[in-house]
């Protein structure tokens, strides 16, 4: 085991079962950039994923990024981190985050599809 993974679980065995449960689900948010898709094989339409009932953040931005295949992680990146921390950190509602992660997926949808109508590069 490398130092950084002992220093790692060294602060999460001292963390609260709460505090434990939000680390996680944001290393698993930083591990969805990792994804990488063939640019050939993704949709360009939104994929019709319907929203759960109950969801939590993390599982709102990879389903986001399921139904939003065309876009680049990259520029949606600071954005959605952003959101995820206020939910995280700031303990704002998750209902409140997700409505506030579609609105932005959208926004970034809209701005492709400008592009892509215009030639621009995404």
């Amino acid at each position: 085991m490398s130092s950084d993974e002992k220093r790692l679980l060294r602060l999460f065995r001292a963390l609260s079962e709460a505090n434990r449960k939000s680390l996680t689900d944001y290393a698993e948010f930083l591990g969805t950039r990792e994804v990488v898709a063939k640019v050939e094989d993704v949709p360009q339409t939104p994929l019709a994923i319907p929203r759960p009932e109950q969801e939590s953040v993390i599982k709102a931005v990879k389903r986001l990024m399921l139904t939003y295949p065309m876009l680049g992680r990259d520029t949606l990146l600071q954005d959605t981190s952003t959101l995820v921390t206020r939910h995280v950190i700031h303990k704002l509602p998750a209902p409140e985050v997700i409505d506030e992660l579609e609105l932005l997926f959208k926004r970034h949808y809209d701005v492709h599809l400008q592009a892509v109508a215009n030639q621009e590069p995404v």
